[in-house]
Formats: structure tokens, sequence, C-alpha cells
């Protein structure tokens, strides 16, 4: 390490012990090493750390910087391949916690350390209901009678400001939001009061009114019950305002560490401040003029048929995600479709696509007419026509290599001459994707979730499509990757008149990328306009409220 180095991040924090709280947590030295096919990999380097009683530190950088690895090691939850290097150290209450054995680590586990990790719909367990899985944490740790778990249950589902806790302790994950989901998350964290919450990535998927609502609820609940938490992101514009202390990561080691302030006013590394300056910057390259249509939908309705009540005594009533909505899309364009979790987005691109059944209106392909396709009339259009899904680990599938992902495509749709024509138009989608070439062989387990989602990019354009449904692409990205994607995709769509349906709740991305943008909100269509004009002065309320959260929340 040089001196240069030693500057930017010695093993004590700049304010250690200068603002009286108590000193909880001392890491220093933390090395993980991980076994991989052909040597060792080096995730975690001489990282050292303090937290104190109350206070909320940020560890940021990009996908693969070893920030999660880092709090899997607090939390002792590292696979079977991982080694932490001698010598590291994990201080709580005068004891080295690396040091125990798995009994005593475990006791700590969800008690005095808990963590909401960055997937709720992965973290989740599909077959059991909410009640079940927040009483499951706190038979863990405390002797108390099932009633008495569940209504703890449902105080903790109020306490993180879920509507109808009493009925919600009775569905399932899929039944909530992506926003509701987190929060159970946050509530299963919070069962047994820890000493110390670990955030990983708590907001990387949500839309930016819940994002604001989910940080300030964890802001609220450390203020009441004392709790001091690690806040892991690569989000720099919620960190100036909820952390008190940065630490800024990069392969494997901490650059730099300074107080949030003083990191933001004055950044002394050079990948802090190229960290800093990553934000999503341009504007969409103007259409060509008269630009043919390429995708139409015309009062297009979607519902859905839910039930209620009991077994003997059933009730369905209709739910209308999508009502009556009309867009076109033009080719070379990016048209952007935001709005809060629930709002319809999602199920209305997909609708387009006819990946689900719509109830009404009519779809337009390249002016050939699609509502009425069955599936197999579909296939010769499916090529032409590709989607990127939000959430990388549940769209790759885990028993098939990359190669094989990405290749499936290509052989369903009989696209390359031979296998050898095929691996490399693979490659080619892959680095194209911001991602190495060599990595045919692994597996999406063996990715960060930023890294994940470039491989999903990588899939869908190796088909060459005209047309990309792109549905969150860029909510796992880091900022810096987040800006190489938007280039990306622009230069596909400068080079093959590439149209693209974007999806986000990231307003940033929408206003650096799109032409026009559509504001949609319980299934309707509130605004809609020419990006800069709708996001500078927007005329509904909802969008106002939405504009404030993603470019306030800085502040």
């Amino acid at each position: 390490m040089t001196a240069a180095t030693e500057s930017f991040c010695p093993p004590e924090r700049t304010d250690l012990n200068q603002h009286g709280r108590e000193l909880i947590l001392d890491a220093r030295n933390i090395g993980v090493d991980f076994k991989v096919e052909g040597g060792t990999v080096k995730a975690v380097r001489d990282v050292s750390f303090q937290l104190h009683r109350g206070e909320t530190i940020a560890i940021v950088g990009e996908s693969g910087s070893g920030k999660s690895v880092t709090a899997r090691t607090i939390m002792g939850l590292l696979t079977k391949r991982a080694t932490v290097v001698p010598g590291a150290r994990i201080m709580f209450e005068g004891k080295n916690i690396l040091a125990f054995n798995a009994a005593k680590r475990r006791q700590l586990r969800g008690n005095r350390f808990s963590m909401i990790f960055q997937e709720p719909m992965s973290s989740l367990n599909p077959v059991y209901t909410i009640g079940q899985q927040i009483c499951e944490v706190i038979h863990l740790h405390n002797k108390v009678s099932r009633a008495e778990a569940m209504k703890r249950a449902e105080e903790l589902l109020r306490e993180v400001q879920i509507p109808e806790p009493a009925s919600r302790l009775k569905q399932f994950p899929h039944q909530l939001s992506g926003g509701q989901r987190q929060r159970v998350m946050i509530a299963m964290a919070l069962a047994n009061r820890p000493d110390v919450l670990i955030a990983d990535e708590p907001t990387t998927a949500l839309d930016v009114t819940v994002q604001a609502q989910i940080l300030n609820l964890i802001k609220d609940l450390q203020r009441v019950h004392g709790m001091a938490v690690i806040l892991i992101t690569h989000d720099l514009t919620i960190v100036r305002q909820f952390s008190d202390y940065v630490y800024v990561m990069q392969n494997g080691e901490v650059k730099e560490h300074n107080r949030t302030e003083d990191v933001f006013a004055n950044p002394q590394h050079s990948y802090t401040r190229h960290l800093l300056a990553s934000e999503p910057k341009g504007i969409a390259n103007p259409l060509p003029e008269k630009t043919p249509i390429i995708l139409e939908g015309k009062k297009v309705r979607v519902a859905f048929t839910l039930k209620r009540g009991g077994f003997f005594r059933p009730q369905y009533f209709p739910l209308i995600a999508v009502d009556d909505l009309s867009l076109d899309l033009r080719r070379h364009e990016t048209l952007g479709l935001v709005g809060e979790s629930g709002s319809g987005k999602t199920t209305f691109g997909q609708a387009l696509l006819r990946l689900i059944p719509n109830n009404g209106g009519e779809i337009s392909f390249d002016g050939e007419p699609i509502q009425m396709k069955t599936r197999q009339e579909m296939r010769p259009l499916r090529s032409r026509m590709q989607i990127v899904f939000q959430d990388p680990f549940s769209s790759l599938n885990p028993r098939m290599s990359i190669g094989q992902i990405i290749e499936e495509g290509l052989i369903v749709n009989d696209i390359g001459s031979d296998r050898r024509d095929r691996l490399e138009r693979v490659r080619k989608a892959l680095r194209d994707a911001g991602m190495p070439d060599t990595i045919l062989s692994r597996f999406p387990h063996e990715f960060s979730g930023g890294q994940r989602q470039r491989i999903a990019i990588a899939r869908a354009i190796a088909l060459e499509p005209e047309f990309i449904l792109l549905d969150e692409p860029t909510s796992a990205l880091d900022l810096s990757v987040q800006a190489q994607i938007i280039d990306l995709l622009r230069k596909l769509q400068d080079e093959k008149g590439l149209s693209y349906l974007f999806i986000s709740h990231d307003l940033k991305v929408v206003r650096a990328l799109c032409h026009r943008v559509i504001v949609m909100q319980h299934g309707k269509i509130v605004e809609q306009g020419p990006v800069a004009e709708v996001l500078t002065n927007p005329k509904n309320d909802y969008t106002a409220r939405l504009v404030r959260a993603a470019f306030e929340i800085a502040a």
C-alpha cells in the first residue's frame, strides 16, 4: 500500500470517538478469498471500518467491488468456497466474532445483527405466508407462543407502514408489490430489535417515491430504536442524504473514507471523483423526420380476476391493470413508461408484446395486427422483438451456463450458420454489453446483480432485434455502469435503428435516454409528452411528486 493510498484510507476513521457515541463495531484487516476453477479470487482485501451506535455508515462502490461480501462476512453468511484471511478481526462488545463457532454466530444473526437483502422476491420464501416468515424469525430467538409471535408480527408490519397489517399476514409474497415486499424484509430484520442493521441495496428495484419512503422509514426506525446502520449501495445520491460516514470500495479494497459532507465536497481519490461524475447525462439523439411507427396500441385493456373470501364462499372481482391505453412507438425512438409500483407499466409492456393476453384493444407491430395471433403465430416475430426483465436473477436460468443462456435464443430462432458462428455472436453480444467474452462456462450465481443485468441485455441484443422492451434494465446497475449502458443503448439505436419501450422508475435515466415519456398511475395515463417538457414542467400533481422524489432526494 502506497503512502498516497494510506492518506485516503487509514485503518481508523477520521472522526473516531469524536462525537460521544459508543463504538459498537470495529472491523480490522478483513480479507476474503474465494476458491474458483483455476485459482483463488481475492474478493476483499485489508478492509477496516468502524461503526458507532445510532449512526449510519455507507459502503459504496460498483458491482463486484466487495461491498456485499464484506456485509456477509459480518453476518457469517459466506459460502463454503470462501475463506476469511488470518489476522482479520470484527470486534463486537469486546469480542472477535470471527473466532465464534457456527452456533454462536447463529445466536447473533437475526438477533444482534440483521440484514435486509437486495432482492426481496428472491429472499422471501414463496410457499409461506408473510406471517409465517416473520414469526419464524421471532421464534428462533424468543420463547413465545404462536399467538404472541403473530401479534408481534402484526405490530412490525404496522411499524413499517404496511396498510391493513392483519390481512397482509395471511398473504404470500407474490401478492405484494415490490415496495411492500421490501417493507416485509425490514420488518423481519427489526423483529428482534438488532443493534446493527445491514441494508444491502435496500431500494435498488423500487420506484423513486417508494425509495424515499423506505429510506426515511429506516431513518425513523433507527432514531426510535438507536440502531447502527450499514448502508450498502451504489447510488451516491441517497448516500448524501442518509449517511454520516462513507467508505468507498473498488476491486475489494477501500480507496477512501471520510465524513459524508467531506467526501462530496472534496473527494480525494480519482475513483471517488469518477463515481461522483457518473450521474446519467446527456439527452436522446433527435429523431429522424417522418420515421414510421413500429409498435402501436389502441385502447389496450388488461384485467385480472382476483379472489377473496374463504374456500366455501369465494368472491371473484376484476382488477383492471391497464385501462384502455394507447401509444405509438416509432423506429429509432425511445419511449419512457414511468410510474410507481403497481401502476401497470410492466403489464402494459408485456401485453403489447403479447406475452400476456389483453382483454380489449388493438395492437400492431410494423403495421401488422398481432392482438389475435396465437403463440405459434407469434414465433416468427419473437426474434424481432425482445425483452430485458427487471430481476436478472429470476430471468436467467440458474442451471445453464452464460454461453448456453445467450445461445439458446439463437438456436430457437435459427440464427447463425453453425455453432462457431453462434459462439462468435454470443461473445460479441457480451462485449457490447460491457462484459468479458471469457465467461461462457460460468453460471449466473457467480456474478453480481449488475453483472447479471448486463448478461440479460447481452441475451436480448444477440438476436439483433428491431424493438426491445426494457423493463427496469438499469435498476440493479451502479452509476458508472448505468452511463455505459445508456451509451451502449444509444450506440445500438444509432447503428441498427432500434426502438425501445423503456420502463423505469429512475427519472434521471429516462431524462438521459428517452425522447418521449408516458406517466402512468392506477392503470391510466395521467401525462405524456416530450421528456424535457414533462420532467421540467409537469402539469399533473402526481408527475410533479415523482419528479420531486427523483431529483430532490440528493438535495
